[in-house]
């Protein structure tokens, strides 16, 4: 076989879906240690160009895969999981792996002991590939990282989504199976977004967020990014758990997303919430005739009016209580280690500590907000709305800004932060493109736990149309563009 054809092979299996390649693992036509190196071949040309991974496992991932094929050989199958490739957004720990949060503060951290989410996934079966960047403690949209900012692999020179950009770049450019993110304000489904892949964040206290660098623990969700619903469904059957030593875990029966996405979607009511349009005239006509789609698909839909969550922000609780909170020892003893966006939102936040009046009575409204927000669906099952409002904004024009701190921008470019405060079900995924080639994605979401009726709803969709199919035009000769230093 030519070099060509090897690459070229090789391309066509790191491509493949999460399910795909675990159903030739069962049938024993291709092995873990060959989707291993069909990654990490992509990963030694691709990363480089994107800054997707801050720590390649090479040879941790090579001897996992190898044990798994061993088991494999053996008869011995894990479950869905077994020898797939995963990756690992940089704030969620790893036991003997550095987990650094994209900052030099933990620059040469090592956790002794995995997250629960890390350890179920290695349970599993899965091949822990990497530890991927992301925006410094997840602060942000992903354009600060001490390791340097991720690169969008629809054009090096866009923002690719954050915090969770580097497991959003990997995801899409075929460099792991599915990788886990976080989210406290939209930081799985932005890059899922910007990306085009397929990004879930679940029920608040459906997946455990111990082991994990918190941002604001009463408004942080982890979950995957994947290409597909089918393998969004698979990695949500492994993550999905109670864990009693996490207090924001929820002890919820156990379900199994993958038999729900058979489910019918014909009977399902959809509502569109008033105010959460975008205003970018190609994002709203993508989703507009995505919802349309959707509409015929199912009972139709109607108008929904949600409360606000003005009250209940990462500003709110965030930094002026959750955030501050966890970082103040560090920040006291080292502030010159976090980056110059973050030195300055701890910076207010210390000068603000005194606040604690204002946090609980916000907590508060936070859970009473949380019991009662599936009265607002009315007779709805599920939302649908735009992911983004605005298209990918160039990286260097994100660093500018903090370099020379403007007045914020009171339109908000995201719809994904209320569902953090209502805590629901939030699923993007890929509904078109704009006409300079960007992704472009529709929101599903659903009633507290109601992850089987979106997942299927997603799935619906996607079979209906072909836009996950697309690949980011990335090349070995593709060029990288140059940012600026902050």
């Amino acid at each position: 076989m030519n070099n060509n054809s090897s690459t070229a092979g090789n391309d066509a299996l790191a491509g493949m879906s999460l399910a795909a390649v675990a159903a030739k693992i069962r049938d024993g036509s291709v092995t873990s240690v060959q989707l291993t190196q069909a990654c990490l071949t992509r990963i030694r040309i691709y990363s480089p160009k994107l800054d997707a991974f801050i720590t390649v496992m090479t040879e941790r991932a090579l001897a996992q895969a190898a044990q798994l094929d061993a088991e494999a050989s053996a008869g011995r199958f894990r479950g869905p999981l077994h020898g797939v490739p995963i990756a690992l957004k940089d704030n969620i720990d790893t036991a003997g792996t550095r987990t650094t949060a994209a900052s030099a503060l933990f620059e040469d951290r090592v956790p002794t002991e995995d997250a629960p989410v890390t350890a179920r996934l290695i349970a599993a079966g899965a091949v822990i590939i990497g530890k991927t960047n992301l925006h410094e403690f997840a602060m942000g949209a992903g354009e600060a990282s001490f390791w340097g900012p991720t690169r969008n692999p629809w054009n090096l020179a866009l923002n690719p989504g954050g915090s969770s950009s580097g497991s959003g770049a990997a995801v899409a450019a075929d460099l792991c199976y599915g990788a886990l993110g976080t989210d406290t304000a939209g930081s799985i489904r932005h890059p899922a977004a910007y990306c085009s892949t397929v990004g879930l964040k679940a029920t608040f206290g459906l997946v455990p967020i111990r082991g994990i660098a918190p941002l604001t623990v009463c408004l942080d969700h982890c979950g995957p990014l994947t290409r597909t619903v089918e393998d969004t469904a698979i990695m949500l059957n492994t993550l999905a758990g109670y864990d009693r030593l996490d207090f924001t875990s929820v002890d919820h029966p156990k379900e199994d997303y993958v038999a729900a996405l058979s489910q019918p979607v014909a009977g399902f009511k959809l509502g569109v919430p008033v105010g959460y349009d975008s205003w970018d005239p190609e994002i709203a006509a993508a989703v507009n005739e995505a919802t349309d789609l959707l509409a015929g698909m199912t009972q139709g839909t109607q108008q929904v009016t949600l409360p606000s969550t003005n009250d209940f922000t990462i500003a709110t609780l965030g930094y002026a209580g959750e955030t501050y909170a966890w970082h103040k020892d560090y920040f006291h003893n080292a502030p010159g280690k976090y980056t110059l966006a973050n030195r300055r939102r701890l910076q207010a936040s210390s000068e603000a500590e005194g606040a604690a009046v204002d946090y609980i009575r916000a907590k508060w409204g936070l859970d009473l907000l949380r019991r009662s927000i599936d009265d607002a669906f009315g007779t709805a099952d599920l939302l649908v709305l735009a992911t983004m409002r605005q298209m990918p904004p160039v990286i260097n024009e994100m660093l500018e800004r903090i370099r020379n701190p403007k007045p914020a921008n009171p339109r908000q470019f995201s719809n994904c932060a209320p569902f953090n405060a209502f805590g629901l079900p939030a699923l993007s995924l890929p509904c078109g493109f704009s006409k300079s080639g960007l992704p472009i994605s529709l929101m599903i979401v659903g009633k507290r736990f109601a992850e089987g009726k979106v997942l299927a709803l997603g799935q619906a969709y996607e079979k209906a149309t072909q836009w996950h199919t697309r690949k980011p035009p990335l090349t070995p000769q593709t060029v990288k563009p140059a940012v600026m230093e902050i």
